[in-house]
C-alpha cells in the first residue's frame, strides 16, 4: 500500500438516523458564524475564534483542501439536507479513523452528535474499510463523554494525547468504536 491515500470523493452525502451530512458549500458561508463562533466551541476544539465569515471561506478552502489530499472530510449536519446544525468530521488515522463533531449551540440536546458519529462511523466502516473509529476528547468535556457514550464508543486502555491548543494545554482520552463482525 502506498503512503499516499486514496482521495475521498469529490462529493459526499451520507442519510441515516433522521440526519443528512453533506457537502459544506459556499452558500454556507453566512450560517457557519453562528454554528462555530461560540466561548464553548473555542475552548475544547481547535476551531478558529473568533469565527467570522472571512474564517468561514478559509475553512471552506481547507475542508476542499484536505479532501483531495485524502486526508480529512468535513461535512454538514442537517436533518433536511439544506440548513446546517453543525459539522462532523473524518481524518483517516493510524487506528483506522478519527472522528469529530461540533453542533451549533442553539441546536444541542437533540442527540445530533451521537448520531452524526454513528453515521460517520458507518461510512469509515463500510466505504473505507477500516476496523476502529476513534474518538480524542478531554474528560473533563461531560457533553463529548455523554456523545461517545451514546455513539457507543468505549474508553480505550491508552496513553492519554497530551499537547497545547491556543495556548491552553489539554489531555485527550481516547474511545474507540471497532467495526462489528
Amino acid at each position: 500500500m502506498s503512503g499516499t491515500p486514496l482521495p475521498f470523493p469529490e462529493r459526499i452525502e451520507l442519510a441515516g438516523e433522521g440526519l443528512v451530512l453533506r457537502d459544506w458549500t459556499e452558500a454556507d458561508l453566512a450560517a457557519m458564524p453562528e454554528l462555530f463562533d461560540h466561548p464553548d466551541i473555542a475552548y475544547w476544539t481547535p476551531i478558529v475564534s473568533p469565527f467570522d465569515e472571512a474564517v468561514a471561506r478559509a475553512r471552506l478552502n481547507k475542508d476542499r483542501q484536505m479532501r483531495a489530499e485524502g486526508t480529512t472530510i468535513l461535512l454538514a449536519i442537517t436533518v433536511d439536507g439544506r440548513t446546517p446544525l453543525g459539522e462532523v468530521m473524518l481524518r483517516r488515522a493510524p487506528e483506522g479513523a478519527e472522528i469529530g463533531y461540533v453542533v451549533g449551540p442553539a441546536h444541542r440536546g437533540q442527540g445530533l452528535a451521537a448520531r452524526a458519529v454513528r453515521v460517520m462511523a458507518e461510512y469509515a466502516f463500510d466505504q473505507l474499510g477500516v476496523g476502529q473509529v476513534v474518538l480524542e476528547l478531554e474528560a473533563e468535556n461531560a457533553a463529548s463523554v455523554a456523545v461517545a457514550t451514546k455513539a457507543g464508543f468505549g474508553l480505550l486502555d491508552v496513553p492519554l494525547i497530551r499537547g497545547e491548543e491556543k495556548g491552553r494545554p489539554y489531555a485527550l482520552q481516547t474511545w474507540g468504536l471497532r467495526r462489528a463482525l
